[in-house]
């Protein structure tokens, strides 16, 4: 479920790119879920070609997931199958990444993948015809040893799980069976309550739509069909349901690229350069097998597999494989990074975004409660268990009277859970943080702060626009080089949330 603010944020940023009308879709299938045509159009009051205009934008820009759902019909009646279309709201946060995905790629690969992922970064969805045409109408690629290049290019992309085939046109959801619409019991679990949460509508319809592996990470250009490109536009009918069937054929750009990155400057900064390189080579080892971070772990490395990537790098050739498995060693201590089972290593996702998230929030408190409280906060994160206001004010030296006073007002800003413990006459005041609750907090928090910011870097690029159209010559020369450091600032400001962002919703 999207928080109030995260849908403010989202439908901010599609009004940015997109203009007023495709965000009143957006803002509508956030708020209402998935929808039919119809009830879309009844929501939104847009006619119904306009609406369809409007889905197909945000599908072209991999926004928008259409499927066909089947719903139990009626007394003696047949099952009935419906056409929703529903927003993915984690590739419209995207849209704001979009220069940090390009910093990644231009690190590792050269000028002309860093151009391709550009260009699918601009036009959202494209075709293999269509990027043909593309790198054509360009001089390099009026050769047959450019086209090689964009061959060879697509293919390093493709293999490195930075592109990939666009989602099934229309996935269908058959109903579930009982089997499958019961909870399960979690393996070796000890508790009669333990159960694994069932899959939400949005993780089946994303599992669903995701190609088969064969076709979803292959690439295979074919400059002979740039020449029936026109032939096969005007052949096209201009409802959704024949622009889906082009899409089936185009490639996609991977958003999972800057989650990985948060994870290695987590390491980075709780250990150091050496093991942020080893934990590098780890998640490339086995980049083949996770597309996002969503699984606890990572496929378990040998010492052999972990060096022979290492040293694929500069920095990596440095090292000795005695070296390497000494920052192993640090990776799979306290904290841990990696976990390690029977000579084996594989990268521990869960804890690590955790350590990152704990970071965060302590940060936040350190900056809005002050050092006391900080510490406050880092012995009930530590102790996960409910403490006593006198335990607490002994633990870290300080006053129970001031304890009790900094302790109230992060129970007032919901960074902490109060309870109340009777014994006869007395009164005694019991804390703990709920780790969970916090997180949806903090997220919620971090989109306010993050619409805040991008409507004031709005606010600022309009008077920057206005001093242009003045002229920026004498006194006005200075007042737009101020705007120019402040829109600066808050641009590296807002980038630096969307970090924290990624944090503590990608995960």
């Amino acid at each position: 479920m999207v928080s109030q603010y995260g849908i403010k944020y989202a439908v901010h940023i599609i009004t940015n790119h997109f203009g007023p009308l495709v965000a009143k879709v957006c803002d509508c299938l956030l708020k209402k879920g998935p929808l039919p045509l119809r009830e879309i159009v009844r929501y939104t009051e847009l006619s119904e070609t306009l609406v369809r205009n409007c889905l197909l934008v945000l599908i072209q820009h991999n926004c928008l997931q259409p499927f066909l759902l089947e719903e139990e019909g009626g007394f003696g009646e047949v099952n009935k199958v419906s056409s929703l279309y529903m927003v993915l709201f984690d590739n419209v946060l995207h849209r704001v990444r979009f220069s940090k995905f390009m910093a990644i790629v231009s690190q590792e690969f050269d000028k002309l993948c860093v151009d391709l992922i550009e260009t699918l970064l601009q036009h959202g969805r494209l075709s293999s015809e269509q990027i043909f045409d593309g790198f054509r109408d360009t001089t390099e690629g009026s050769s047959s040893g450019g086209m090689e290049a964009l061959q060879e290019n697509m293919h390093n992309l493709v293999m490195a799980r930075y592109v990939e085939r666009c989602p099934i046109t229309e996935p269908f959801l058959a109903l579930p069976s009982e089997e499958e619409a019961a909870p399960v019991r979690r393996r070796g679990a000890k508790s009669a309550k333990a159960f694994l949460e069932p899959e939400t509508l949005e993780q089946r319809v994303l599992v669903a739509a995701v190609p088969p592996e064969g076709l979803r990470f292959s690439f295979e250009l074919n400059p002979e069909i740039g020449a029936d490109r026109e032939k096969v536009e005007n052949n096209s009918s201009s409802n959704i349901g024949d622009k889906r069937k082009l899409d089936a054929l185009e490639s996609d750009i991977d958003g999972g690229v800057a989650d990985k990155q948060i994870c290695i400057e987590t390491v980075r900064t709780r250990l150091d350069d050496e093991a942020a390189t080893v934990f590098t080579a780890m998640l490339d080892a086995s980049r083949s097998e996770e597309k996002k971070i969503k699984t606890a772990s990572s496929v378990p490395l040998s010492e052999n597999s972990i060096y022979a990537e290492v040293i694929k790098s500069e920095k990596g050739r440095n090292m000795t494989l005695d070296y390497v498995i000494s920052v192993l060693v640090g990776l799979s201590s306290s904290p841990p990074f990696v976990r390690v089972v029977d000579n084996s290593y594989s990268i521990d996702f869960k804890h690590t975004i955790e350590v990152a998230q704990t970071d965060e929030v302590e940060s936040i408190v350190y900056k809005k409660y002050g050092k006391d409280a900080y510490r406050m906060f880092r012995l009930l994160s530590k102790a996960g268990r409910l403490l006593e206001t006198d335990k607490i004010s002994d633990s870290i030296f300080l006053e129970k009277k001031e304890t009790a006073n900094i302790l109230s007002k992060m129970w007032q800003g919901d960074y902490l859970q109060m309870e109340k413990l009777f014994a006869g006459p007395t009164q005694f005041l019991l804390w703990k943080v709920n780790m969970i609750n916090l997180r949806e907090r903090v997220l919620d928090d971090m989109f306010h702060a993050a619409l805040n910011l991008s409507l004031r870097v709005a606010y600022e690029l309009e008077q920057q626009k206005e001093i242009l159209h003045l002229g920026v010559d004498g006194p006005m020369k200075e007042k737009y080089e101020k705007l120019k450091k402040v829109r600066f600032l808050l641009e590296s400001s807002r980038m630096k949330l969307d970090d924290a962002i990624m944090i503590f919703h990608d995960f």
